[in-house]
């Protein structure tokens, strides 16, 4: 078992720390320039470039009859599924909504002092694209989590993209989004079903934000569509940091192996006061290895990312999760909430020992789409939010103009901007200035 051992103790602990964190995800040559050649493709020749790199690069005569899926067709899949599948899907969709449906906003307003009203309205988005990783790779728990917020926001359009491998679709994901509200979908995918999906390509529709996980080549055209759409997040690989004083070191390891199975480049750090502890859930790791299915991507990443941090006491522990600002934090300790209440960068937080972080992947009912590599210090979870648009609202009386205007010109003037000045100083005088 090949994994760091760290302690605030020895004298080099913050470089130690800081290299550990530098967890820079290798892009392959050339990702940004096909990119950049797909997407000019797709603005060039609209469908027909669409169709054609799906062919060469998913294995399938994808035509365009054969990409479009109807509402009848997400729903024919997902009565195709078992009665298992179904209710667990339905179990974690009316989880999912029960929770974001707190989340929505009311319009409101106010009139202050001067006697000017001030509001702000809330209102959906018209259209959402929704990427869903397809073929044997798939997550319909990615489907939910992205779907089901914009429905509860009330955008009206939302449409599933995703690749059929060699014309393989998975009916999971397609009844997941027959579940979570998907109108149609399209068995598109890669840097080419974004493109599509930012600028239109008939019969995929434009839309205004795209949202959902994807590899290196998708994550790269959200950046570049930016700006022209609106995305969700560029997402970096899984990570987990867990701080832990009590709870079996055979459920720690296996909440650590429960990221690092995710990807070579995903990153598992458990911190605690206990070197017995550690020392514990290090043999848990070696033993689990040994029959765990997914193990070789398990082992590359503990051993490039994942480290067993030894800490003198809590407060250094919070500190070092300040500066990691982790996607997921568990907290197995007896005052979790205590410790809760001392972190400041966190995507989602887990309290208590019987909290893992695998309840939050699917089925507890916060998004699972979460920021990562330290963003959460400035990004927060996908939210009915992020389906929202705002407007601001102002309407003010002659008193309030009165009131604030002769400021307003004052500032204008001060910024060289004399036609602003007028705007307000015209009003003030109740006459055309000569």
């Amino acid at each position: 078992m090949n994994i760091r051992r760290l302690s605030t103790r020895a004298p080099d602990f913050t470089e130690a720390l800081n290299a550990l964190l530098m967890r820079e995800v290798a892009q392959a040559e050339g990702v940004r320039e096909q990119v950049a050649h797909v997407i000019a493709e797709v603005r060039k020749r609209g469908i027909a470039a669409v169709l054609d790199f799906t062919r060469r690069w998913d294995g399938w005569q994808a035509t365009e009859a054969r990409i479009v899926l109807s509402r009848a067709q997400l729903a024919k899949a997902w009565e195709g599924l078992d009665a298992g599948d179904r209710e667990a899907l339905e179990l974690a969709a009316a989880r999912i909504r029960a929770y974001h449906e707190r989340q929505k906003r009311s319009d409101w307003r106010f009139t202050d002092e001067t006697g000017c009203e001030l509001g702000m309205r809330f209102l959906p988005l018209d259209a959402v694209g929704l990427y869903a990783p397809g073929g044997k790779a798939a997550y319909p728990s990615s489907v939910l989590m992205n779907a089901i917020p914009a429905q509860v926001a009330g955008v009206e359009r939302i449409v599933l993209v995703s690749p059929a491998p060699k014309g393989e679709v998975n009916p999971l994901v397609l009844g997941a989004a027959y579940l979570a509200g998907v109108q149609e979908a399209f068995l598109v995918g890669g840097a080419q079903a974004i493109a599509a999906l930012a600028f239109g390509a008939a019969p995929i529709p434009r839309v205004d934000k795209i949202v959902g996980p994807g590899n290196a080549y998708v994550a790269e055209a959200k950046r570049q569509v930016f700006g022209v759409v609106g995305i969700d997040m560029i997402a970096g690989p899984s990570e987990v940091v867990i701080v832990a004083e009590e709870g079996k070191p055979k459920w720690l390891a296996a909440d650590m192996l429960a990221q690092a199975e995710h990807d070579e480049d995903a990153q598992s750090i458990l911190i605690s006061t206990d070197r017995a502890l550690l020392d514990a859930v290090e043999q848990e790791l070696a033993r689990l290895l040994a029959e765990l299915p997914t193990a070789a991507v398990a082992r590359a990443s503990l051993a490039r990312h994942g480290a067993l941090i030894e800490v003198q006491n809590w407060d250094e522990a919070a500190q070092i999760v300040n500066r990691i600002a982790p996607e997921h934090l568990e907290l197995a300790l007896a005052d979790a909430e205590g410790f809760a209440a001392k972190v400041r960068h966190a995507g989602a937080i887990f309290l208590g020992v019987h909290t893992p972080e695998a309840l939050g992947d699917y089925l507890a009912g916060p998004n699972h789409v979460l920021p990562t590599l330290g963003t959460a210090r400035f990004s927060s979870p996908l939210s009915v939010d992020d389906f929202v648009k705002k407007t601001t609202i102002l309407r003010a009386t002659p008193k309030a103009l009165a009131a604030l205007g002769p400021f307003g010109a004052h500032l204008a003037r001060r910024e060289g901007l004399i036609a602003h000045a007028y705007s307000l100083e015209f009003r003030l005088e109740g006459e055309d200035k000569q």
